[in-house]
């Protein structure tokens, strides 16, 4: 007989909005395990297993919704039948849920609840189906709102992060207040009006703290935040992807770099397209495993090159003049030794660099410095004299290792 999971839901506040089905099935179960002991109606199953110690002890959040998964098989294999006690409705934002509704070791029996989307609906006067109301994840607003104008419901915005996370994926703010819906059903229950601009600053959310936001000025945008999305799931499920570091992807980064360089070559539009592509994919697993490690996300990525491209075109955004692309190069170069604070205009220099490009680096800058002493003109025009051979010879270098090795990446 294969094992089973029971799914109930304990409603979207205290004990009083639990179903007498759900209260049923508590009563009978013998083994009985809480996805998390914070909820108003936890205290139902006060004494039983929980799995906050797993919330506590992964690494990444990722990791917590298969390891629950897999703590309920065993307790399911072992004693035949186990019930899982979760937040709100067992098919709302739950996880866990979808993976054991899709694992084949366990028979899942999902049983129906109150979500605190019903109690959402009430206290904000709609009707979701006449409004087109979308519900999405707070904790994957950029993805999950891409496209959208609203009207949304946000959920799980359970910390500032988050709400600061949402605040920033919109580039144009809605021009009207949102409502702060939180712990809807209990005692202090709070529903209020928020201006855009204060919303990660002037409430403190918890777990049961969600969004409505009735319209946003434009849409977010869809494919670059899709594909964010799938490489995190990439991360999550694929053994290669899941590996890798930043160092181990070097390799990768530098060939799909020289692939692009080829593509351009050739003049095929279509080419050059895929070759994008996959030089893009390096830059976003990059920034995956960087928000993984706590350090930055792709959004911090493209928050931090457009604000230096900003700063660095003042003839463009401000009011700067320059005369002519010379002058534009020396303003570059002042412009970047002020901002990172540097005390010459060769520094920051790659020491990577081969050698010849190296030296013209250093040639061109001290060119756009003003400098021209002797031999550089000579320099910059042997150097641009040998780049097709070096370029025709780092193409043969990975051209011998793509056949000495086959490559899992794109």
């Amino acid at each position: 007989m294969t094992p089973r999971v029971t799914v109930v839901g304990l409603g979207p506040a205290g004990p009083d909005l639990v179903t007498a089905g759900t209260l049923e099935l508590i009563a009978s179960a013998s083994v009985r395990v809480l996805r998390t002991i914070r909820h108003p109606a936890a205290s139902l199953l006060e004494g039983d297993l929980s799995c906050d110690d797993i919330y506590e002890s992964a690494e990444r959040i990722g990791d917590v919704y298969p390891a629950i998964v897999e703590r309920l098989v065993g307790l399911a294999e072992e004693s035949g039948d186990v019930l899982y006690a979760v937040p709100g409705s067992p098919l709302v934002a739950e996880h866990t849920v979808e993976l054991l509704l899709a694992d084949p070791r366990v028979e899942t029996v999902v049983t129906p609840a109150l979500s605190f989307m019903d109690l959402a609906w009430v206290r904000l006067g709609i009707d979701p189906l006449a409004e087109g109301v979308r519900v999405i994840d707070g904790h994957r607003f950029a993805s999950e709102a891409a496209g959208e104008r609203g009207p949304l419901l946000v959920c799980q915005c359970d910390t500032r992060d988050v709400l600061s996370d949402v605040k920033l994926a919109v580039d144009e703010p809605p021009d009207v207040d949102v409502t702060v819906i939180a712990r809807l059903g209990l005692s202090d229950e709070s529903i209020v009006a928020v201006p855009w601009s204060e919303l990660d600053r002037s409430f403190e959310p918890d777990h049961l703290t969600s969004l409505y936001i009735p319209r946003l000025a434009a849409p977010i945008a869809a494919e670059v935040q899709r594909f964010s999305d799938m490489v995190r799931v990439l991360r999550q499920q694929c053994p290669w992807d899941s590996e890798q570091t930043h160092e181990s992807l070097v390799r990768y980064l530098v060939e799909e770099t020289y692939e692009v360089i080829e593509a351009i070559g050739t003049g095929d539009p279509g080419h050059l397209e895929e070759e994008l592509g996959d030089l893009l994919f390096q830059v976003v697993i990059h920034a995956t495993i960087a928000a993984e490690d706590g350090w930055f996300d792709l959004a911090d990525v493209a928050r931090t090159v457009h604000d230096k491209l900003v700063s660095r075109h003042p003839h463009v955004f401000g009011d700067a003049h320059v005369d002519g692309v010379d002058d534009l190069l020396a303003t570059w170069e002042r412009q970047k030794v002020l901002e990172k604070g540097r005390s010459s205009v060769m520094d920051g220099i790659p020491s990577a660099l081969p050698a010849v490009l190296y030296a013209a680096k250093v040639a061109k800058k001290a060119t756009g410095a003003g400098v021209d002493p002797p031999g550089v003109a000579e320099l910059v025009a042997a150097v641009e004299a040998s780049e097709a051979a070096l370029r025709a010879a780092i193409d043969g270098f990975v051209a011998e290792f793509r056949r000495s090795e086959t490559s899992p990446a794109p």
